[in-house]
C-alpha cells in the first residue's frame, strides 16, 4: 500500500466516521500533532481540503499586488495558492516547526514564513490587505485574542476568510486526526460554535459578509472511492462539514487596542 494511499484512507476516515482501528485512538497535543503529521500531511488526499477550497476559491477577491497573511499557514497550502494568484508580499505564520519545515521546501514561498503564535502576531498594524486563517480556530482556546490581532494587522476594507470543521460535524463525531504507521492519532481540539466565532470577531472590528455551511459534493466523492470508502459518502454528504466565514475590517471601527508584548 502506497504512502498516498494510506493517508488519502485515513483522511476519509477521520473525517467522515469514527475512528474504528484496533483500540483506543491515541490524543495529542496540537504541538506534537503536528510534528508526527508533517512528513505526509501534503500527501493527503483531503476531501475537507478539497471541500473548502472548492467554495473559497470563487469568492477570493483579486490578489494582484496585495500584500497577504496566511494565519495557521501548515505546509504553505493557502500561502502557495495566493501567491501564485499575485499576491506580494505574502506572509505565513505558524507554531509548528515541523510544518514550516515542510512549507519552506516550496520555492515561491521559502523565506516568507514565520513562526508565530496566532494569538500574538510580529506584524505593525495595518499590515496587510487579506488574511485567511484555514481550519485551525479549534486549536486556539481564546479567540477574542485572534480576533485582535487580525484586527490590528488588517488594513481597513481588508478581507478575511476563517474557515473550521463545521460544529455539526464535530457533534456527529468528526475529529482532525491522522495514522501514524497503525495508531490512529487523534489531535485535541477545541470546537468553537457559529455565535461563539461572530461573538469574537464583530466586536473586534469585522463585518460578516458571509456565513457558509459546505457540504462534501461530486468532486470529493473520487476521494472517498480511491480509499475504498465509497459507501461512507452519502451519510457523509449529509452533514455540513466545514464552516466558512467572510468577514471585511470595519472601514468605521475605531483602533483596536493592543497591547504590547515580545514581538
Amino acid at each position: 500500500m502506497s504512502e498516498r494511499f494510506k493517508a488519502t484512507r485515513s483522511a476519509i476516515l477521520d473525517c467522515s466516521e469514527r475512528l474504528s482501528s484496533p483500540g483506543s485512538p491515541v490524543s495529542v497535543s496540537a504541538d506534537e500533532g503536528y510534528q508526527r503529521w508533517a512528513p505526509t500531511y501534503d500527501l493527503t488526499l483531503n476531501p475537507l481540503l478539497s471541500l473548502e477550497e472548492r467554495y473559497v476559491t470563487p469568492l477570493l477577491p483579486s490578489m494582484m499586488g496585495k500584500a497577504v497573511l496566511d494565519v495557521a499557514c501548515g505546509t504553505g497550502r493557502w500561502l502557495e495558492k495566493l501567491v501564485a494568484l499575485g499576491a506580494k508580499p505574502g506572509v505565513g505564520i505558524d507554531l509548528s516547526t515541523a510544518m514550516l519545515r515542510i512549507a519552506a521546501t516550496k520555492i515561491p514561498i521559502a523565506g516568507r514564513l514565520v513562526r508565530a503564535n496566532c494569538v500574538q502576531f510580529p506584524f505593525a498594524a495595518a499590515s496587510f490587505d487579506f488574511a485567511i486563517c484555514s481550519l485551525a480556530l479549534s486549536h486556539v482556546r481564546d479567540l477574542t485574542a485572534v480576533s485582535r490581532e487580525l484586527a490590528m494587522t488588517l488594513k481597513p476594507g481588508a478581507d478575511l476568510f476563517v474557515s473550521d470543521l463545521h460544529p455539526e460535524a464535530d457533534a456527529q463525531g468528526w475529529r482532525t486526526g491522522f495514522r501514524d504507521g497503525t495508531t490512529a492519532v487523534r489531535i485535541k481540539t477545541v470546537p468553537h460554535s457559529v455565535a461563539e466565532i461572530l461573538e469574537s470577531f464583530c466586536p473586534a472590528g469585522f463585518d460578516c459578509c458571509d456565513l457558509i455551511a459546505a457540504r462534501l459534493g461530486e468532486p470529493e466523492e473520487p476521494i472517498f472511492i480511491h480509499a475504498h470508502k465509497g459507501h461512507l459518502f452519502q451519510s457523509a454528504r449529509e452533514v455540513p462539514a466545514v464552516l466558512i466565514c467572510r468577514f471585511r475590517r470595519n472601514r468605521s471601527h475605531g483602533d483596536v487596542e493592543h497591547v504590547e508584548g515580545p514581538r
